[in-house]
């Protein structure tokens, strides 16, 4: 696998490198967000927040719109309201400095597998007037194919993957982000709200109270 790492600090950088190189991964290393933008030919893309040139947050956005390579921040920052933006820019996931290398290279490893899993998955799912296909990312309504970020479309094709069934919330938070993320944040209501609007009726995605969702066609 081949690692881009956007970290500027030689201190944190240069031990990581040498690390994740002998666990057999490949590493890019560059200093500044701009860099990481130019950067291409890489699988995974480890991201820190604090860059020189630019906000990380900004690099992440920026990063997730030409790619859905799987990508984890590193931060020094641990608020709720860091944590809820990093979703809505497209992160996988996350590590908090000073973080451990075990556990650095088993979130690598764990979001590797969503990845491949989501990717492998190639039947499209059709749902009265609505197709969510895994393996192009697209997701088409009637005769319009609908604008969704990331982690939208991720929630979407789950719903899908057993459309009528409630996914309780726990694995929502679970596949379509990762379990450490689950907390009070509302990020999951959020994203919901965007797909009913985007889905043009919100009798699309059920709320089943104290459970979670559940994707019918409303029609």
């Amino acid at each position: 696998m081949r690692l881009l790492l956007a970290e500027d600090d030689d201190s944190i950088a240069e031990p990581l490198v040498e690390g994740l190189r002998r666990d057999g991964f490949a590493i890019e290393r560059v200093a500044t967000g701009s860099a990481a933008l130019d950067a291409r030919g890489y699988d995974f893309a480890l991201l820190d927040l604090g860059l020189p040139d630019m906000d990380g947050a900004e690099v992440c956005r920026k990063l997730r719109e030409d790619s859905d390579v799987p990508i984890i921040v590193i931060t020094a920052r641990s608020d709720e309201i860091d944590r809820v933006l990093l979703l809505e820019l497209g992160a996988d996931d996350y590590v908090v400095k000073p973080f451990g290398f075990r556990e650095l290279t088993a979130r690598i490893r764990a979001v590797s597998r969503r990845a491949v899993t989501r990717t492998n998955d190639a039947s499209p799912a059709r749902i009265g007037a609505l197709e969510v296909d895994r393996r192009t990312r697209r997701a088409v309504l009637g005769d319009e194919e609908l604008q969704l970020t990331p982690k939208e479309f991720d929630l979407l094709a789950l719903l899908a993957s057993d459309a009528g069934a409630v996914l309780d919330r726990p694995r929502i938070m679970d596949e379509v982000w990762d379990q450490h993320w689950y907390g009070p944040t509302k990020t999951l209501d959020v994203h919901v709200a965007s797909l009913r609007k985007k889905l043009g009726d919100p009798a699309w995605i059920e709320t089943v109270r104290g459970v979670g969702f559940r994707l019918v066609d409303p029609s």
